[in-house]
């Protein structure tokens, strides 16, 4: 072990803690961590996450209806859990929501509440609920941002505001959490074949137009196991963060260089503009 890097974190024994849990990213990162040796704790609206979590372990696994945006059932589920396994080691933010494809001009105020509800104050509520278990085990956090956290985020602004919120609070809890052993992991993916991105992306014709404006080679998708896996290694190494699929990490490392190149692209494309006064048009925001 060299300077200030952690050694391996063992998961056999450990409880995590996730947030919308019950399918998609959440259910595959929670059955990896089981077969790991972990106990999960999946938290979620869905009325049947009690018996989702049954099916996945009767004994490993505790399912606990709850809603990001409301600290108070957060603290009293994070209370359930310790009381079943005895800790909360991992806390894992994975709750999010993805409005549908609209310019910021044509976007219901409400829809962009709500999305900054669950996206930022979800997590936020989260990380806090968690916080003292975390510390208290040496644990770690893990927060679900995107490459929307550096990606021009036309058509899906508050999408994309919501994510770069997600890695700046990353960042900040990587050093805040160092002095007492604790750590934090920040997971940057794509397209995830999830029924979020199903319903928010591949229902709708002018969206997934727009995402073609974008490098080909950058639109590869990944299934939920590959997202978990990058998650859960990421979690055995303590990574600061991981990126999946990995052709993503150049473009993070050289953001200030080619986001102002690819911003200035994707503003001059008659293309693209031409598709977001679609997506203007259709919601009433100008004239058709």
């Amino acid at each position: 072990m060299k300077g200030n890097e952690m050694p391996t974190y063992d998961l056999r024994d450990k409880t995590a803690l996730i947030t919308g849990g019950t399918g998609g990213l959440g259910r595959a990162t929670a059955e990896l961590l089981l077969k790991r040796g972990a106990r999960v704790a999946i938290l979620d609206v869905n009325p049947e996450t009690p018996r989702i979590a049954r099916d996945l372990s009767p004994t490993g696994a505790l399912g606990v209806i709850a809603d990001v945006r409301d600290r108070e059932r957060l603290d009293a589920a994070v209370a359930q859990v310790v009381d079943r396994f005895g800790s909360v080691d991992i806390s894992i933010a994975n709750a999010g929501v993805l409005s549908r494809g609209a310019t910021l001009r044509s976007m219901p105020a409400s829809s962009v509440d709500q999305l900054f509800a669950v996206n930022i104050g979800g997590v936020v509520n989260t990380v806090s609920a968690t916080m003292e278990q975390v510390i208290a085990n040496r644990g770690q956090v893990v927060l679900i941002s995107s490459v929307f956290a550096f990606l021009n985020g036309m058509g899906t602004v508050p999408y994309a505001m919501s994510k770069a919120a997600v890695e700046q609070l990353g960042r900040g809890l990587r050093v805040e959490l160092a002095q007492h052993g604790a750590s934090a992991t920040t997971a940057y993916f794509s397209l995830i074949e999830t029924d979020m991105i199903r319903n928010g992306v591949d229902a709708d014709p002018t969206v997934i137009q727009l995402m073609a404006a974008l490098p080909k080679p950058l639109l590869v998708r990944i299934q939920p196991q590959q997202a978990a896996k990058a998650i859960v290694d990421g979690i055995e190494r303590r990574a600061p963060r991981v990126i999946k699929p990995a052709r993503w990490a150049p473009l993070s490392a050289l953001r200030g260089v080619l986001s102002p190149a690819l911003d200035a692209r994707l503003a001059a494309d008659q293309q693209t503009q031409s598709l977001l006064d679609e997506l203007e048009t259709r919601a009433g925001a100008r004239p058709a």
